[in-house]
């Protein structure tokens, strides 16, 4: 299936138009880029283990996504490691200062002013963005960049200005305006990190569990 259009222009039911769009997620999950996956959770772990900050940011529905990956990667992760969780936070969460800011500086630099105030060296960011192109998002990114900071992007479409900016790129290709097919593959990308991480983090604990116990003399 090439792209959304085409299902549409076909003449369909529901059923059917579902079974495609299905059908069309899987072939877009295929073509994914398992080595960036692999390297995006590598990201993560690093910063848990020194407590770096993990910053999340992107407009709209990438907004809601940003907010869905702090939420899981932080008050998640404390489900099954309560001493080293993930500190997490993103971006487009408080109201009062995104509206300070776009009203007072504008809103290129939503997310710059933030990363101004709370960023630490070490510290990681997510970029989240179907085109690429959010003006906001090139800003925080090049300035986090000029830090000597590490960006993992999220994009769509032809990836966009984000695409080569970034130093691990998970890219979701399809044609440009399909936000919906996007948006659920950037959402599915953080369920799946998150399963991995707590599969891994409850083998540990298994481990340590069934390790034996040197008698004392």
């Amino acid at each position: 299936m090439k792209n959304i259009k085409s299902l549409l222009n076909k003449p369909t039911n529901v059923r059917a138009f579902s079974k495609g769009y299905f059908d069309y997620l899987y072939s877009l999950l295929n073509r994914l880029n398992t080595d960036a996956i692999e390297k995006f959770i590598d990201e993560l772990n690093a910063a848990r283990t020194h407590q770096n900050t993990i910053f999340f940011i992107g407009n709209g529905g990438s907004a809601s996504t940003a907010l869905h990956m702090a939420n899981d990667l932080s008050l998640g992760s404390r489900t099954y490691d309560k001493t080293l969780p993930f500190r997490s936070l993103a971006l487009t969460s408080n109201t009062a200062v995104m509206t300070a800011i776009g009203n007072d500086h504008g809103y290129r630099n939503l997310f710059v002013y933030q990363l101004g105030i709370h960023y630490r060296p070490g510290d990681k960011l997510v970029a989240i963005s179907a085109s690429g192109n959010s003006s906001n998002v090139i800003t925080a990114v090049k300035w986090v960049k000029k830090q000597g900071g590490t960006v993992i992007g999220m994009v769509g479409f032809d990836g966009g200005k984000l695409k080569n900016i970034c130093d691990i790129v998970i890219h979701v290709k399809t044609a440009k305006g399909e936000y919906g097919p996007v948006e659920d593959i950037h959402i599915i990308m953080d369920h799946l990190i998150y399963t991995w991480l707590w599969h891994r983090k409850r083998e540990e604990k298994h481990k340590i569990l069934q390790k034996p116990v040197k008698n004392r003399t």
